[in-house]
């Protein structure tokens, strides 16, 4: 088997705010602990993690954060942190 040649994704259309969601969501956080993370609706974050999907050609949440660091679109980012200066601490999904 040869491998296909993968089709041109456009990452200028992946800005700040969508490269801070990959970075959270890569993290393992809940759409609403990202939401609350950026001071952001949930169904904002639900929506940009859909369009993200589309946009990096991704068939789920998984695959999205795999796609995104395949990409190098969360090597530039630093983990986040407090307004302190402290690491965010990861809680764990009321979703199950």
């Amino acid at each position: 088997m040869t491998a296909r040649p993968e089709p041109c994704v456009d990452l200028s259309a992946v800005g700040d705010d969508d490269r801070k969601i990959l970075h959270l969501l890569y993290a393992g956080f809940s759409d609403a602990s990202i939401a609350r993370r950026l001071g952001m609706g949930h169904r904002t974050v639900q929506r940009r993690i859909q369009r993200l999907m589309e946009r990096l050609r991704a068939n789920g949440r998984v695959a999205l954060g795999a796609r995104a660091q395949e990409l190098g679109l969360l090597r530039a980012l630093r983990p986040p942190y407090e307004s302190g200066g402290r690491p965010l601490r990861r809680t764990p999904s009321r979703n199950p």
